[in-house]
């Protein structure tokens, strides 16, 4: 195995995710790029009555801070990694990133939602599983791990 793709979000879940990608491309010597999907509109309330406007959403530092955490936990590794700030559909753009990348193995968080959250909001590790023909591997963190990183002692 030699090119891993990380995908993160932010989120706790990712965060376990990151730190399993890490300690696999550590063990197997292999580069690692690190994704994360940037909505491509922000959805702004615009008044009462549930009104929303649709405006293109534009990057900032917070979009970025999640990829510059991962590459610091990566460094401390001493894992050759780099950063992908995309934008779009994230089950698409990290599938079609894979892809081009040659991906040995994609490694995606889950948050552990429900059979009917899942099919309300839908799961970007499930689309990516049925969408890609690359080895997936789903981190799904116990409860502590991801209360562990949610909350830094």
């Amino acid at each position: 195995m030699n090119r891993i793709v990380i995908a993160i979000d932010g989120s706790p879940a990712a965060s376990v995710a990151a730190r399993f990608g890490i300690e696999l491309a550590s063990e197997h010597d292999a580069y690692t790029v690190f994704v994360l999907v940037a909505p491509e509109v922000d959805v702004v309330p615009t008044g009462g009555f549930g009104l929303t406007a649709h405006l293109p959403h534009e990057l900032s530092a917070l979009d970025r801070k999640p990829l510059d955490d991962a590459l610091a936990l990566a460094a401390e590794a001493d894992v050759d990694a780099r950063a992908e700030l995309l934008g779009g559909d994230p089950v698409d753009e990290i599938v079609a990133f894979a892809d081009s990348f040659e991906a040995d193995l994609i490694v995606v968080g889950s948050r552990g939602h429900g059979a009917l959250a899942s099919a309300l909001l839908g799961s970007v590790s499930r689309g990516i599983l049925s969408e890609t023909r690359r080895p997936v591997v789903v981190v799904r963190g116990a409860a502590e791990q991801i209360a562990a990183v949610a909350v830094p002692a």
